[in-house]
């Protein structure tokens, strides 16, 4: 038995369900998603309440269905609270500015590095910081894993982009091994 998969879902007042063929379409304040569920499972809204059940007892069936249940409670709280990936940049002469849909990065390359914002997110920058919004939960998190390719943190001293709370493990230079 799925523990995350025999958990009921409930659906807040402003998100409307709707259940056909095979996919789900949830729709509230915050924008509408689509999904193609597994085929091994199906999906029951009454009341409020949202179940989904194995179609078949085998172990496709039961790993298919805590996949769908939580793939759709990612989407309930999408478009009802939606999601946000926050960044942190460090360097000398790095910046990022927002050019309408677009991420401008300035990481200490000869060129600015542009990230296309897909529909559904957008993009906010303070001072040493970048904000990714959206009510897809996987998009937000491809679009920021984007974002800190363009320059890992590296080791030395620190200077790149990372998740705020991300530990950088940090090495001694050249300096701390020829004292020792």
């Amino acid at each position: 038995m799925s523990k995350i998969g025999k958990k009921p879902i409930i659906i807040p007042d402003k998100v409307e369900i709707n259940v056909s063929s095979g996919s789900v379409t949830v729709k509230g304040p915050k924008g509408t998603l689509t999904k193609k569920l597994p085929a091994k499972v199906s999906v029951a809204v009454s009341d409020k309440v949202l179940n989904i059940r194995p179609e078949t007892v085998d172990r496709q069936g039961k790993m298919a269905w805590g996949l769908a249940r939580a793939l759709v409670q990612n989407m309930i709280l999408g478009v009802s609270e939606g999601f946000e990936k926050v960044l942190e940049f460090q360097g000398v002469g790095y910046k990022a500015t927002v050019k309408g849909n677009d991420l401008e990065l300035g990481l200490g390359y000869s060129h600015p590095v542009t990230v296309h914002g897909p529909e559904g997110v957008t993009f906010k920058t303070e001072k040493n910081s970048i904000c990714i919004q959206g009510a897809d939960k996987e998009l937000v998190g491809k679009v920021a894993a984007e974002i800190r390719s363009h320059r890992k943190p590296e080791p030395y001293k620190g200077s790149g982009i990372r998740y705020v709370g991300e530990h950088v493990r940090r090495k001694a230079g050249k300096k701390a091994a020829t004292a020792a």
